[in-house]
């Protein structure tokens, strides 16, 4: 089975927390087909924001949101 994860990121209000500043301006990585793909995108994406702090990058299980029932592999 296919597990689809996203890889997106943006500005944040705190950077503890996860609320984007501007939902607009969302810098969607991309769409990738395990996790380990996605891993190695979201670390190139933050290392590039890596001393601004209040940019985030975060990788969404979307197999998760699209099939819930599934039980985990």
């Amino acid at each position: 089975m296919q597990k689809l994860h996203l890889v997106m990121g943006g500005r944040v209000k705190n950077p503890q927390g996860l609320e984007f500043v501007d939902l607009k301006a969302i810098d969607v990585v991309g769409v990738f087909p395990d996790y380990a793909s996605a891993e190695e995108a979201w670390r190139g994406a933050a290392q590039r924001t890596v001393d601004d702090a209040e940019m985030r990058y975060v990788i969404v299980h979307m197999h998760k949101l699209l099939e819930p029932d599934l039980p985990a592999a």
